[in-house]
């Protein structure tokens, strides 16, 4: 596990401080990942606060008004995720390091998003440390800050330091969060909403053997394989694959391949309004009453109580 987790608790409690000319889809992929994680979780497992520097309202780089729901005063928060895009060496200011530098002393976790790691590293929390930056900004921030060391990296960690270079990687970082603290298969149901796991989908010699597996998984809900035919196509044997997926998600790959088929049937039972047989069939169940019994073992109701909810 990450040194920059912490054993899950409810609700993990984040401050998001936004700066003006913001990015709305890293906001975005900071925070859907955690809405839908209390979703998937049935409970609020992630709380958390939009702040601004003084409690004025922002605007995205595309022009929309944020309205914040409280100035950014320090108080005891597992994470302070700082937010900023356009203009963040102009926005470095003494009251900005103050106020960075009070409240990271009550965050447990300080996540840099974006250029959010130019207004950490102006403040001193990023000293000797290893960090990344939005890529446009990494040769300027190297030669700004020569005392840390810049890496052309999607998200770093060191310590309780996050840094993550974009809106993509905001995702990532979010989703990694949800997998350290909820676990693989609550990061799971999470990509499958987004669609995240399509743009690794394709089966390549560049992945590894787990993500090679995931995408023929994901691209066989409906006439499942054998987990022996997916070793198989993978050139290796099943007590292999397995071993590597206890590993990596912390389960076999059997049971990950029936988590992502049920996945698959909660968002078609949430999102629309098909027959519990339709649904069974694009899954790969044998009949809708195969699946409601996995489907109530998984998630503790009904599908039709899922839906009436």
């Amino acid at each position: 596990m990450p040194n920059w987790t912490m054993p899950p608790r409810d609700p993990v409690e984040i401050d998001v401080l936004v700066f003006d000319r913001f990015s709305n889809l890293c906001l975005a992929n900071a925070v859907e990942p955690l809405r839908a994680a209390n979703t998937f979780a049935g409970r609020a497992a992630y709380r958390w606060r939009l702040l601004t520097r003084d409690g004025a309202p922002v605007e995205s780089s595309s022009g929309l008004r944020l309205m914040p729901e409280a100035p950014a005063l320090p108080r005891a928060c597992d994470y302070l995720f700082v937010l900023a895009s356009y203009g963040a060496e102009t926005q470095d200011a003494p009251a900005t390091r103050r106020t960075l530098r009070a409240m990271a002393a009550k965050a447990r976790v300080v996540a840099g998003l974006d250029t959010g790691p130019w207004l950490m590293a102006a403040a001193g929390l990023l000293d000797g440390r290893r960090a990344t930056v939005h890529w446009d900004a990494l040769d300027g921030f190297a030669e700004r800050f020569p005392g840390i060391e810049a890496l052309r990296e999607r998200v770093v960690t060191d310590g309780n330091r996050l840094t993550c270079a974009g809106a993509m990687s905001a995702y990532e970082m979010a989703a990694g969060l949800v997998r350290a603290h909820l676990g693989e298969a609550a990061a799971l149901e999470i990509d499958g909403l987004f669609m995240a796991g399509e743009a690794r989908a394709a089966p390549g010699p560049g992945q590894g053997l787990t993500g090679r597996a995931l995408a023929l998984m994901r691209a066989h809900l409906e006439t499942p394989l054998a987990v022996e035919e997916i070793a198989r196509r993978l050139g290796c044997q099943r007590r292999t694959l397995d071993r590597r997926f206890v590993a990596e998600t912390g389960a076999p790959a059997g049971r990950v391949y029936r988590h992502l088929r049920l996945s698959a049937a909660r968002q078609m039972a949430e999102t629309g309004r098909l027959p519990v047989s339709e649904i069974a069939l694009r899954t790969g169940y044998e009949s809708p009453a195969a699946l409601a019994r996995a489907f109530r073992a998984r998630y503790g109701e009904s599908i039709r109580a899922l839906r009436q909810g």
